[in-house]
């Protein structure tokens, strides 16, 4: 594949200059008021009364109904269909409830949050370095001499 051409680049540059400027424009038209004059409300017919807030109906008596015993609960028949585990399974987690949002400080952060830690496996494949977590390997048990030996049975017998 050959490189482009100083002229190409000029071009493509251009082109990007005038669809910015195209852009710009349009969101600053989208952004003026309307010029349009204001709307005058309709004249009134004659032999009614004007329009007003006071001319409002309200509702007749209303009683309050004695709840059932049994609260409706949303969750009482669970799905017969027992979906197999597949491919889609490992990645799915359940959305994070209302509160694990606003303790976590909002949508925003969790997404840079999680962007963030994207980046660092990213990063963390590409190098190729240690893992954080890693398997403890257990040492050999320390080697004593004779006399530490005899000291340690020493100690553990008691005070001399």
């Amino acid at each position: 594949m050959q490189g482009h051409g100083a002229a190409e680049v000029a071009t493509r540059t251009t082109q990007a200059a005038v669809l910015v400027s195209v852009l710009l424009a349009a969101s600053a038209h989208a952004q003026q008021p309307p010029d349009t004059p204001p709307v005058e409300p309709p004249p009134t017919v004659p032999g009614t009364p004007p329009a007003n807030d006071d001319n409002v109906t309200t509702l007749g008596e209303v009683r309050a109904v004695k709840p059932e015993d049994e609260p409706l609960d949303l969750y009482r028949f669970k799905n017969p269909v027992e979906p197999a585990p597949n491919r889609f399974s490992r990645t799915w987690s359940e959305p994070p409830s209302v509160e694990q949002v606003s303790l976590s400080g909002g949508y925003l952060m969790m997404g840079i949050n999680a962007a963030l830690g994207a980046a660092g496996k990213g990063i963390h494949k590409l190098t190729g370095g240690p893992d954080q977590i890693q398997s403890a390997i257990a040492r050999p048990p320390p080697e004593l001499t004779e006399d530490q030996q005899q000291r340690a049975l020493q100690n553990q017998d008691g005070p001399p």
